[in-house]
Parts: structure tokens; sequence; C-alpha cells
């Protein structure tokens, strides 16, 4: 059988990694493209893609989604910020799915975030709404089903997705609906991921490990790539990265 691989990167817009000072770490797009370059993989899923601006702008065309359909031309891509909201922060935004086989079906699912609030800055907030985009491709004559989200870190907030479960339960209505061999490739944002791999394995879907961190700031499993059973995992790779505050995800597939 023919084998795919897979990266599942959150990019933190660019900004590299700093031991030192990780806040003030300077941004440099070369170095994600770099990463994501090196990894040589047939479909790439890409968390905070952009820099919120403030009031919630959102730059059309936004720069580095362009840079990066720049650096690769040979792969099809589809983009997503969430919905637009004046309250968003100056973190990460927006969603992207690379593809070395043409995508079609593309599709934008919002997900509402819980008015739970909390202190920025001095100021009191409330979070901005997330995004589930999704896509389907062909490899290898099979085709073959895409989604990508990045859910609220609830524990940033002092709470739990446990205790909010909308987001999540949204993306499993969206994935358990898939007939096909499906992937799901993210930053799911929860602290103690034991919950969220039993509600996915409960509808047919394992991540494709658990044992390794995948964020630097804290020693949480924060990134995943769910698949179902008509794929089955051939290997698996974490890799810490200079590019972002995250770790790289990779796996290689094949169809059962």
């Amino acid at each position: 059988m023919c084998a795919f691989r897979v990266l599942q990167f959150n990019m933190q817009f660019g900004q590299n990694w700093s031991d030192a000072d990780p806040d003030a770490a300077p941004i440099d797009l070369d170095l994600t493209i770099a990463e994501i370059r090196s990894h040589n993989a047939d479909v790439v899923f890409l968390q905070e893609v952009e820099q919120g601006r403030p009031g919630g702008v959102q730059i059309d065309p936004p720069p580095n989604f362009t840079r990066l359909r720049a650096a690769f031309p040979d792969y099809d891509s589809f983009f997503s910020y969430p919905k637009a909201d004046p309250r968003e922060l100056p973190f990460g935004i927006g969603l992207a799915i690379l593809s070395k086989s043409p995508l079609s079906e593309r599709m934008h699912r919002d997900l509402p975030s819980p008015a739970v609030e909390f202190s920025f800055r001095g100021e009191r907030k409330t979070p901005t709404d997330r995004v589930l985009i999704g896509a389907k491709t062909i490899i290898a004559g099979r085709e073959l089903q895409l989604f990508n989200t990045h859910l609220l870190a609830f524990f940033m907030l002092n709470a739990t997705s446990e205790g909010h479960p909308g987001q999540r339960q949204c993306v499993v209505d969206q994935v358990r609906a898939a007939s096909g061999p499906t992937l799901l490739g993210g930053d799911f944002n929860v602290s103690h991921h034991g919950s969220l791999v039993k509600q996915f394995s409960e509808i047919g879907f394992q991540t494709v490990q658990t044992g390794e961190a995948t964020w630097r700031r804290r020693s949480y499993v924060l990134d995943h790539i769910f698949y179902n059973r008509q794929l089955q995992l051939v290997r698996h790779v974490v890799k810490p990265t200079p590019a972002s505050d995250h770790l790289v995800l990779v796996g290689e597939f094949e169809f059962a």
C-alpha cells in the first residue's frame, strides 16, 4: 500500500520560540516555511496562521497565508478566518489546509464560544468564536475527508471544555457525519486530554499519540491528528521546532 504523510502544526503566526522570553520572540515566517517544507507532507493542517489585529480587523488577502501559498505552489490550499469580532486578542487566528492533491468541497463551520469572563491586561473580556474547516481530496485513488480546527483554551480562563462542551460537540457532530476515510487535525487546547480522546473514540476515531507533550509552555498534549477505522497509522513523530511554541506532529497513514 501507498503511505501518505500528514503534518499537524500550530505555527503561532510565525513567531519563533525563545526560552528566555517566549512572548517577545521574533516573527520569522521563513523559519515556519522551512519547517513545513522539511517534512514533505502530503497534507498539512495549520492553526494560528495569522495574528489577531486591533479591533478584530482581518486583512484580506491574509498576509501569512499569501506567503505560504507562494512558498508551496505545488499544493492546493484553503484558508479561513474565524468570524470577525472586535474583541479579538493579539494572538494567532485562522486555519489552513494544504494538500499536494486538489481540494474540493471546502466547508467552514463557526464554533460559538461561551460567555466565560476573564481578565486580559486589566480589562474584563469574553472569548471570540472559533472555527472548523474541511475539504476533500483524492490520494492513491481514494477519497479522503479532511477537517482542521482550533478550539478555545478554557484552561487559560480558569474553566474547562468538559464544563463548556459546545465546541467539542460541534466538531464531533461534524466528523461523525463523514462516511469515508477521515482525518481531523488541530490544536484542541484540552489540558487533560483523556476525556477528549475518549469522546472521539466513542465515534470511531483515535489519535496518533498521547505520550508526548506538544506545547512548550506547559506539558500538555494539545495537538492531535484523529483518524477513523478506514485508515491505519503506520508511524508518527513529535518533533520540537524553533519555529513555534508548539511542537510538530507528523503521522503516516495507509488506507485500511
